[in-house]
């Protein structure tokens, strides 16, 4: 059953890119076939909408995830510390099923400059109608896991990260409702939440 947990919205930041990659394991980069290395993720994410009749998954939904690889960098973006235009890994759209759940497989993110770590993510009901609703956020990781995930190569090459959820301007703006709870699976970590959202 949908649990239309309302998650505040947050800010879509300045690396999205709309690359209409329909696909659930987002590791891979179309343009020359090579994958990114980190430690697995399994996101799923279950989506549902809720009115004055009640709560119901959201079928047929568009939604993206993006976040930057291990390193802290993110594809198809010029910065001014990285230019990675025509690149398209850590990028992708599911379509929800009837039970409103789209899935991914990915890596568990880096870190950069002035941000705790996260993933992006929106969900669209139909992007090519005036009637279209979108939702933009963010999900967060658990400081103390990152601790440990960040010993291991190639995290470690990184250093020590400069910034931890608390100290995140972004996500004192409600960052602790959009923590995911991770689960150990053999290869790496999982993670399922849920996001109710009010489309009408």
């Amino acid at each position: 059953m949908p649990t239309c947990v309302v998650r505040p919205q947050q800010t879509e930041g300045p690396y999205f890119v709309d690359e209409k990659l329909n696909r659930s394991d987002i590791r891979s980069d179309p343009s020359d076939g090579s994958v990114k290395d980190g430690i697995p993720l399994k996101l799923t994410l279950r989506v549902s909408q809720f009115n004055s009749t009640g709560c119901t998954p959201l079928v047929g939904a568009i939604a993206d995830i993006w976040h930057c690889d291990a390193l802290g960098i993110y594809s198809d973006v010029k910065d001014p510390s990285f230019n990675t235009v025509g690149k398209k890994f850590l990028r992708g759209y599911q379509v929800t099923d009837a039970n409103g759940t789209v899935q991914f497989t990915t890596i568990y993110p880096g870190w950069y400059e002035g941000r705790g770590v996260h993933i992006h993510f929106k969900v669209r009901t139909d992007p090519t109608s005036r009637q279209n609703y979108e939702f933009t956020s963010q999900l967060y990781f658990d400081d103390s896991i990152t601790d440990q995930v960040y010993t291991h190569a190639p995290y470690a090459s990184r250093g020590q990260r400069t910034l931890r959820n608390t100290e995140d301007w972004i996500f004192k703006d409600g960052g602790e409702q959009l923590l995911l709870t991770l689960t150990k699976t053999n290869l790496g970590y999982a993670a399922t939440f849920d996001i109710g959202l009010q489309t009408v």
